[in-house]
């Protein structure tokens, strides 16, 4: 399976997007531009807090649906799920290629 760096990069910013729609956040000014390394760690840990999200929406959905709700369809079930179980894989692919570069940058010479 090959995975291309740049569409899962631009997952996970439509991710984060979409996570910080759903938040209601203070404006604050910043002085100083971030750096790239505060850049990257914010969208990674925006990534995982949206693939928590997703998973905590799919069980409060199945739960819901396994106590007899009748406003929640199998349908809804089944998308909150499966949107779940995808976002999961593509944080465990995007981390794989993390350790895997790293393991790369750490074996070359010096």
């Amino acid at each position: 399976m090959n995975i291309n760096a740049t569409s899962l990069f631009q997952e996970m910013q439509s991710m984060a997007t979409e996570a910080s729609r759903n938040r209601v956040e203070s404006t604050t000014i910043k002085t100083a531009a971030p750096s790239s390394t505060n850049q990257f760690g914010d969208l990674l840990a925006d990534a995982i807090n949206t693939v928590n999200g997703l998973q905590k929406e799919a069980k409060s959905k199945v739960t819901a649906m396994e106590m007899g709700d009748r406003s929640v369809s199998l349908a809804e079930v089944m998308i909150a799920s499966q949107k779940a179980s995808v976002a999961f894989e593509a944080t465990v692919q995007v981390r794989n290629k993390l350790v895997e570069s790293y393991k790369e940058i750490m074996s070359m010479p010096v």
